[in-house]
């Protein structure tokens, strides 16, 4: 399938929370990684340069609701990770409470969280994503994806809700407080974000 010379695509938050929702991804969540990769939205032309397969894909991902057509190119995020760090996570809360915290258990970001809650919720993080590493090598995969804990009885709405991702091989987890509002664009903002600090960072170890 091809796109006019004049569209642009862009990963939607559910095209996130599929692309990088594994330690090791697939040829086709690599390639939709590629649509994070440079400083711009690409064209069809423009993502095939990036990843082969991703002619192959298109149809698929635009129907699965992965990727949106855009009129016009977005610029990535040019600004320092930590400068809007904690603005892009808060609006993933309902609370606008919320902690980036790296695999090992370091909290790389927090919003409406002191510092010392901050610091025990990616201690949890780490912890829990070791349990997880447990139960997948037990045979069950389910314990890697999301987990949500509740202080209501009802489970109506959780206290806090745990996301893992990885980025480059890199895991995370974004902890939200309250209601998660993950069908938002800054959850693609923050992966860009992240993935562009990467590369800022790799293209200046090789300098």
């Amino acid at each position: 399938m091809t796109t006019p010379a004049s569209e642009w695509l862009m990963l939607t938050p559910t095209g996130v929370l599929h692309a990088f929702a594994r330690q090791h991804p697939d040829d086709t969540e690599l390639a939709l990684q590629a649509l994070l990769a440079g400083d711009r939205s690409l064209d069809a032309e423009g993502w095939a340069d990036k990843a082969a397969t991703a002619p192959s894909i298109t149809a698929q991902a635009l129907a699965q609701g992965w990727v949106q057509l855009l009129a016009r190119p977005l610029q990535g995020p040019d600004a320092k990770l930590d400068d809007f760090l904690q603005h892009v996570i808060a609006s993933l809360s309902g609370e606008r409470r919320a902690v980036l915290a790296s695999e090992e258990g370091f909290c790389l970001g927090r919003a409406g969280v002191d510092q010392e809650e901050a610091d025990t919720l990616s201690a949890a993080a780490a912890d829990y994503a070791d349990f997880a590493a447990r139960q997948e090598r037990r045979g069950w995969a389910g314990a890697t994806r999301y987990v949500s804990f509740h202080t209501d009885p009802e489970f109506l709405l959780p206290s806090y809700s745990f996301l893992p991702f990885w980025v480059d091989g890199a895991g995370y987890w974004l902890v939200l407080g309250g209601e998660p509002l993950l069908n938002n664009p800054a959850l693609v903002e923050l992966l860009w974000g992240i993935k562009e600090a990467g590369n800022r960072f790799s293209g200046a170890a090789r300098l």
